[in-house]
């Protein structure tokens, strides 16, 4: 009984990989929206854009029974923040560039962040990019074809992924996949598809204080 109690609390004491993931995109495309659907389940409908870097950390529990805390760094969409953003991409695992379906303005930037990424850290960095097409509740407003960002995805080699913060439409595969593209550092057999949040994580102010959701 005691051997099964042990081996409980072993299970238990997993080690969990910590990676950083960073989130592109033009002001008001959905980025804070996105993060806060995904660690607590809501949207704000309170638009206020994110000033400088925030981050905050979730647990992730995969199939394979491996635990990946992926820190999210959320980042403002505005020009003069742009020279903010080399510094954090420094030991990112991954990045999430995210456009607006109903702004072909922000959709039309999308290049421009993935070139900085891959200026950054080199076109086989070991970086995993993802391209996000958010907002796609938006039906009637929409400016952009799955087609066009499909195509645009595959042209710069990006997995994409369509979502809805206000929906919650795919947004944890998302994080999921960006967790399963992690290379496994420590071989863990057994768990479940779960999501945990670990008690201790708290929102932080990275490089300047945020005034939170809806960038």
């Amino acid at each position: 009984m005691s051997s099964s109690h042990s081996s409980e609390q072993s299970s238990e004491k997993r080690p969990i990989s910590s990676h950083k993931v960073i989130f592109l995109g033009d002001q008001s495309v959905g980025k804070t929206s996105i993060i806060t659907r995904f660690l607590y389940g809501a949207f704000d409908t309170h638009y206020q854009a994110t000033i400088g870097i925030d981050f905050v950390a979730k647990v992730i529990t995969l199939d394979d029974g491996r635990m990946i805390k992926l820190q999210l760094w959320d980042t403002a969409g505005q020009e003069r923040f742009r020279s903010l953003i080399p510094a954090y991409l420094r030991d990112t695992a991954a990045c999430v560039v995210v456009f607006d379906l109903s702004s072909k303005e922000s959709f039309n930037s999308v290049r421009s962040w993935v070139d900085q990424v891959r200026d950054e850290k080199g076109t086989n960095g070991g970086v995993e990019i993802v391209l996000v097409g958010n907002k796609a509740d938006m039906a009637d407003l929409r400016q952009v074809s799955n087609e066009e960002a499909s195509a645009l995805a595959e042209e710069l080699g990006l997995k994409y992924f369509e979502t809805s913060a206000k929906s919650g439409i795919d947004i944890d595969e998302i994080f999921t996949e960006i967790a399963k593209s992690i290379p496994e550092e420590d071989p863990v057999v057994g768990g479940s598809n779960t999501i945990k949040v670990t008690s201790g994580d708290e929102l932080s102010n990275a490089a300047a204080k945020s005034q939170s959701c809806g960038c």
